[in-house]
């Protein structure tokens, strides 16, 4: 069975920011965790209506930061940025199947069909950092073009550590069972990807050659995924946890922006439990941070 340095937290757009990375980090104190995808452009022109462009993460443990772009020489920037701002490492996202990333900027997914730019941005980013880097990357474009094994075999050559693959195609994007190919022979450790939620799915990636396992969807609404993966932690009462993921969501954003932005998180947190419909209804009708609270203490009775 993997170590707990072993089970990563997949970056999740919208999801792992800051405050939900120090939530899971008080389940999983040695767990790599992976931040948001950050755009290259944004990082190095310092936008200033993206919080995460100025995070620092010395205080954070083992935290990789994901960058993603087109242009090799912001790219190379970018991680510069990050590594001086505490990452762990660099990981490179060419996996991102969605339009405005994988056709309209060129970035994520594309890199998968042009394994030159792909290259040409692996071998800059390796040698602008002293810090490791990896990609994350899927099968292929389609099912014409799983050619995941060329592109990690072209990371290797550039210097990269490690790869995570995503078990769909670009054009899969999330839909379907993720289908992970057997590892029999690769030149770096390959993390496994996709509908990995439990220890049982660990254990099936593992024999199959992954190097390690990353959890991206079944952290919603359960920051402890990874605790419970590693050694079955699950918190006692899920309110208190909602309640300070909340306090840590207002801390970093400020209540007016925190509180829509925290809708989904509640939803997710109350997924299965008795009157969770009601629940949602309520709570995508509120913004204003005391009712959000005694909303929360009320549904998962707090005192």
């Amino acid at each position: 069975m993997f170590s707990d340095n072993q089970i990563f937290a997949a970056p999740l757009a919208g999801i792992t920011d800051r405050p939900f990375r120090r939530i899971m980090r008080e389940f999983s104190p040695n767990a790599p965790l992976v931040t948001e995808m950050i755009s290259c452009h944004s990082l190095v022109g310092a936008h200033k209506n993206c919080l995460r462009n100025f995070d620092n993460y010395t205080d954070e443990g083992n935290v990789g930061a994901q960058i993603f772009g087109a242009d090799v020489s912001l790219m190379a920037d970018a991680a510069r940025i990050l590594a001086d701002a505490g990452a762990k490492w660099i990981d490179i996202n060419m996996g991102c199947p969605v339009p405005k990333v994988a056709t309209r900027a060129g970035a994520g997914a594309h890199l998968m069909r042009d394994h030159a730019l792909a290259g040409k941005i692996m071998h800059a980013v390796v040698r602008a950092v002293d810090i490791p880097v990896s990609v994350k990357t899927r099968l292929g474009w389609d099912d014409t073009h799983r050619d995941w094994a060329d592109l990690v075999k072209i990371a290797a050559d550039c210097g990269v550590r490690f790869a995570t693959l995503h078990g769909r195609t670009r054009a899969q994007l999330y839909v379907g069972p993720a289908n992970l190919p057997v590892i029999d022979d690769s030149p770096i450790p390959i993390i496994a990807n996709g509908d990995i939620r439990s220890i049982d799915d660990v254990r099936r990636v593992e024999s199959v050659g992954y190097a390690g396992a990353m959890v991206g969807r079944g952290l919603l609404g359960r920051p402890w995924a990874l605790a419970e993966i590693c050694s079955g932690t699950v918190p006692k009462n899920i309110g208190d946890v909602v309640l300070r993921h909340l306090e840590y969501a207002v801390e970093y954003y400020g209540a007016a922006t925190a509180v829509p932005m925290f809708r989904k998180h509640a939803a997710w947190y109350s997924a299965g439990m008795p009157n969770s419909s009601e629940f949602r209804i309520k709570v995508n009708q509120i913004t204003d941070i005391d009712l959000l609270k005694v909303a929360i203490r009320d549904f998962w009775g707090i005192i």
